[in-house]
């Protein structure tokens, strides 16, 4: 789409310049046909020669100056391109800044999770170990019981 931009403004250009010559011939045209209705169109070949060289370094300077107007305009293009490019930038930094910095935040939570987990899970092992002891002491205490209930109907018995 850029290229059919650019392609578009020198074909406006090139109508711009033929436009002027166009232009610049009427006028040409005109001064002759003024200069024939006076008659004073007779002139030597050095006279002639110079006018001639005159104008074809004025058509020359014309064509330079709008050269350089099209180059002005192409400047100031890709000086406005260049501060939306660097403007694109800054803010592509800025996003990758944020960006950076939440993903350190975010590193940073799941450590704190991780350790947080870690302590959780070393309370449940050592209540379940806890536990596993206390079971144990039940199953022991219920043998004992077992035992001692087992003497005591045997002495009753016997």
């Amino acid at each position: 789409m850029e290229q059919r931009e650019k392609d578009k403004e020198k074909g406006n250009e090139r109508w711009s310049g033929a436009i002027a010559n166009l232009s610049e011939m009427a006028t040409n045209l005109d001064s002759l046909q003024k200069l024939l209705i006076k008659k004073a169109v007779y002139v030597d070949d050095e006279t002639f020669a110079k006018a001639s060289l005159g104008s074809e370094q004025a058509r020359r300077i014309k064509i330079l100056e709008q050269r350089v107007e099209t180059l002005e305009r192409e400047l100031d293009a890709a000086i406005s391109a260049a501060a939306h490019a660097r403007t694109e930038k800054r803010q592509a930094e800025a996003a990758q800044k944020t960006a950076e910095l939440r993903a350190q935040e975010i590193t940073r939570e799941l450590e704190n999770t991780t350790k947080v987990f870690e302590l959780h899970m070393e309370e449940l092992r050592a209540k379940q170990e806890e536990i596993s002891k206390r079971d144990k002491d039940i199953k022991l205490l219920e043998a004992v019981i077992q035992t001692l209930g087992g003497k005591e109907s045997r002495s009753a018995n016997g």
